[in-house]
């Protein structure tokens, strides 16, 4: 879960930063349940080597709590998906029409154009009539930013390293898949914590059974074998 959480933050987080929408952040849930996951493993493995219930059960409580988190990850992926693209929109035209002023947003965009070799929301002629393309960074009529093309410094309407495809549906498109993949991994790792925490739980009630049962065995046994009394050994008189 943890690996997942972390792949998940590296892969999409960067994208998922210029949604305009307030969704549930899934990779920040998955580093959540895999940061859990570690403890409840550290719990539970010396819960079952020391025999100490009070550990197994504690365990079995915070792996539900990982469960939960794994669980809102996957499913905020599956249910929010829509808005998450709608507000994907709307942020890259944010950033698209205050780039230049040198925040996250210009960074992020960059980098998104630079990584999936897309330039503009829809298209590269969305650069054309933004405020950037009047401002003195330009460089003449028809100038892109530099992140429109790739390995050209000099970025104009025209050229042939400018990237023809707009960032939405490239984004969008890698977002939605890498969100299902999530969602699935995270449901299904969350069947398998479900199971350990039935394991957890069979275990601690075993040790306590056991336990009830070493306590009664001494005061049981001697109620029903109780130790037979020695006869007593007659006297034999003494021959002269």
């Amino acid at each position: 879960m943890l690996t997942l959480g972390l792949w998940a933050e590296m892969a999409l987080g960067r994208y998922l930063a210029l949604s305009a929408r307030g969704a549930p952040s899934a990779p920040s849930l998955l580093l959540a349940a895999g940061a859990t996951g570690l403890l409840w493993g550290g719990l539970a493995g010396g819960g079952a080597a020391s025999e100490h219930r009070g550990l197994l059960q504690a365990s079995a409580a915070i792996q539900l709590a990982s469960l939960g988190a794994g669980l809102a990850a996957g499913l905020s992926g599956l249910c929010y998906q829509n808005e998450l693209v709608q507000g994907f929109r709307t942020g890259l035209w944010k950033a698209l029409r205050g780039y230049g002023a040198g925040g996250r947003g210009d960074a992020g965009l960059d980098t998104l154009q630079w990584g999936l070799r897309c330039c503009g929301v829809d298209t590269y002629r969305d650069w054309l009539d933004s405020p950037w393309a009047r401002s003195p960074r330009a460089q003449g009529n028809g100038s892109l930013p530099p992140s429109c093309c790739r390995g050209q410094a000099d970025c104009q309407e025209g050229a042939r390293a400018v990237a023809s495809h707009g960032c939405f549906s490239k984004a969008s498109d890698f977002v939605a898949d890498n969100m299902a993949f999530i969602a699935v991994a995270a449901l299904g790792l969350g069947a398998l914590q479900v199971v350990g925490v039935v394991l957890a739980c069979l275990l601690a009630a075993r040790m306590a059974s056991g336990a009830q049962t070493s306590a009664e065995t001494p005061k049981s046994h001697s109620l029903e074998n109780p130790i037979p009394a020695v006869p007593a050994v007659p006297a034999v008189p003494l021959e002269p």
